[in-house]
């Protein structure tokens, strides 16, 4: 790991993601708690997840094209700047009237995330051999749970030192910190398959043939197929989690901005060891079998968090479990996403990536309405064990339909085989 971190590309992009997503915390985590004591609603607070996912319906299926077209370097430094100027509109919602505003902002800010989240998954395979790609998605996992360990507890004590002013000028800073050290970085020449499409101009015919190209290579490679399957069935109960998270710690456990920033920490903590464990699995991680039952135990681990204080009411028991559920998370994840990129060659990587990101924010979208919906009227718990229970779901996929010995590894030549069919398949 720490010589994957030595290489000079790698580690500003590392450090740019470290600085951001901890800005990103600081405002993720006390913006829902600002609105819920604002408005009193959960339907008014869910409404910040659903403005952030509409986006991926109206532009992430499409935001692929784009970036493997562009520089990805250059689309990362735009998005960041965008991203920074873009949160000065928070500074004017004092009151519930003005809540709309939230709600522009976070479907801005999703839109330009769009663009930005397919191009760091395509840019990472260029900056570091293949030998060291598990290394490099385990790097950046343990980047966003140190910010995960750092940017709640620092989010929560913002909120109610400063306020909404306090966490928007934090999260705008991050943003302009990282994109000074991504402007550093020294990228891979475009590849000539992504220089070809790009010279093909913007016709439209040839625009939406890239993208069909795009799904195609997902539907018939077997591993993307399936790890597409699994991120839409994790990100319904991600969508879950995400609005009914805040009010569980608000309405079971009794607690505000400081106990959801401590909880989310706890999980940080988790996830770091996590990171620690992945480093030493290496390119074992590969291994659908070794994803798939980290997977699974991330779910059970979730149903216990969200059921246990109906019969042991103790914080630090919860406290305890979040620890724990953070260590097959961040192995889970990680081995899926180094899978998909090594099963991905780079000139598909953006719309592969967008394809992914778009399905997961449909689903995340589907979850997030259903918290809302139905929170209020069949208890918060019940309607969080969703999460638990598609995780769980999501694991078994994995393990029924990858895990067998010919399947243990990514096959570049059946990747191209697809790559070819789709191509003289164009025209059906």
């Amino acid at each position: 790991m720490l010589n994957t971190l030595r290489q000079r590309n790698f580690a500003l992009l590392w450090m740019g993601g470290l600085i951001s997503v901890i800005g990103d915390w600081i405002l993720a985590t006390g913006l829902p708690i600002y609105v819920l004591l604002l408005t009193h609603s959960v339907l008014a607070t869910s409404g910040i997840l659903i403005a952030g996912r509409l986006p991926s319906l109206l532009f992430g299926a499409v935001a692929g094209v784009f970036v493997d077209r562009w520089d990805r370097k250059q689309i990362m430094l735009v998005c960041n700047i965008l991203f920074a100027l873009w949160l000065v509109p928070l500074l004017f919602v004092t009151s519930a009237d003005r809540l709309w505003i939230v709600y522009v902002v976070s479907f801005v800010a999703s839109a330009i995330e769009q663009f930005f989240v397919p191009a760091q998954n395509a840019l990472l395979p260029t900056l570091v051999s293949q030998d060291q790609l598990v290394a490099a998605n385990s790097l950046n996992s343990l980047s966003s749970n140190l910010a995960r360990l750092v940017g709640p507890a620092l989010g929560g004590l913002i909120a109610g030192v400063f306020g909404l002013p306090g966490m928007v000028w934090g999260d705008a800073a991050s943003f302009l910190m990282a994109c000074a050290l991504l402007a550093f970085i020294h990228a891979k020449p475009t590849s000539a398959e992504r220089a070809e499409a790009r010279a093909s101009g913007s016709a439209w015919s040839a625009f939406w043939q890239e993208w069909r190209d795009g799904l195609r290579l997902v539907r018939r490679e077997r591993t993307l197929a399936v790890l597409f399957s699994f991120q839409a069935i994790t990100n319904l109960g991600e969508g879950v989690f995400g609005i009914l998270f805040i009010v569980f710690v608000n309405r079971v456990l009794h607690g505000g901005a400081s106990q959801v920033g401590l909880l989310m920490s706890a999980q940080g903590i988790g996830a770091l060891i996590g990171s620690v464990l992945v480093g030493w699995l290496g390119s074992r991680l590969l291994a659908p079998r070794w994803i798939g039952c980290c997977t699974v135990a991330f779910g059970l681990i979730d149903l216990a968090i969200f059921n246990s204080p109906a019969f042991f009411p103790v914080f630090l028991l919860t406290f305890a479990l979040f620890v724990l559920v953070g260590i097959p998370g961040v192995a889970g994840f990680t081995g899926v996403a180094a899978l998909q990129q090594t099963a991905t060659p780079d000139a598909y990587r953006g719309r592969v990536s967008s394809t992914f990101f778009t399905t997961g924010a449909v689903l995340a979208l589907l979850g997030t309405t259903i918290a809302g919906t139905l929170g209020d009227h069949l208890g918060v718990v019940l309607v969080l064990n969703i999460q638990g229970c598609v995780y769980v779901l999501a694991g078994v996929l994995l393990l029924v339909f990858l895990a067998r010995p010919a399947l243990e590894e990514a096959t570049p030549v059946s990747v191209e085989a697809a790559i070819k069919e789709s191509t003289a398949s164009a025209g059906d």
